[in-house]
């Protein structure tokens, strides 16, 4: 049996619920369904029998009404909201410090690395004195690199200041590694650094040897492969 699409608007029309459009095409459809008519009937009275009641009498007998659930979702969403802000401000701390610990450590590790400024710091708030630079000579021909030199003799050894250029047109490409060699007596020869420079870079060095004043002989700016480019011969 066909169940009728009316079938559970007759509560809703008695009690005024409809919209007037729904209610019009109710009361058109009970012009010609009994079953509908008769069920109308039977809940005609609800509407009397409830404007008879009396809402202090209804406090009694019905259970108290809970309470309203949106303010309660609203401050769970706003307490969800704080602890998620307080939870990222710690992450963004964390990241904070471990990025800058990271930072320290690779700055430790290229200050160890590569190159340091010419200029040595001030000693006990008194500028250090400055080191009068030599041009480096090129060894056949000019070539690709120049740089200018400056020693420092000290009791341990002598420290060499060097600033160097990598011209910007040259035929070895876009990068290629340079070090710089100390030669001392009968023969001997001791690495102060090396470095990779690209076609345009410019670059101060600062390192030491254990040769003294009295026992360096020279200077040399090398290929990777130790062929000589520059050269200074310590008087």
């Amino acid at each position: 049996m066909t169940r009728c699409e009316f079938a559970y608007d007759d509560g809703a029309y008695v009690l005024g619920a409809l919209a007037p459009a729904e209610r019009a095409a109710y009361e058109r459809h009970l012009s010609g369904c009994a079953s509908c008519r008769e069920a109308v009937a039977e809940i005609a009275v609800l509407p009397g029998l409830l404007g008879r009641l009396d809402p202090a009498g209804l406090e009694q007998i019905l259970p108290p009404p809970a309470p309203p659930r949106v303010p309660a979702l609203l401050d769970e969403a706003r307490q969800r909201r704080r602890r998620e802000r307080a939870a990222d401000r710690r992450r963004y701390a964390l990241t904070t410090l471990a990025a800058a610990g990271l930072a320290l450590l690779v700055g430790v590790g290229t200050a160890v690395a590569l190159p340091r400024p010419v200029d040595p710091p001030s000693v006990q708030g008194k500028p250090a004195p400055q080191v009068s630079m030599v041009a480096m000579r090129p060894v056949v021909a000019a070539g690709p690199v120049h740089a200018d030199l400056g020693l420092t003799g000290t009791k341990w050894g002598t420290e060499v200041r060097m600033r160097c250029g990598y011209d910007a047109r040259t035929s070895y490409g876009k990068a290629y590694p340079f070090r710089l060699v100390a030669r001392g007596p009968n023969g001997a020869t001791e690495q102060i650094g090396s470095w990779l420079a690209a076609p345009g870079d410019d670059l101060s060095f600062t390192g030491t040897t254990r040769f003294t004043d009295a026992e360096l002989v020279s200077v040399e700016l090398q290929k990777a492969d130790g062929t000589p480019l520059l050269t200074y011969a310590v008087p």
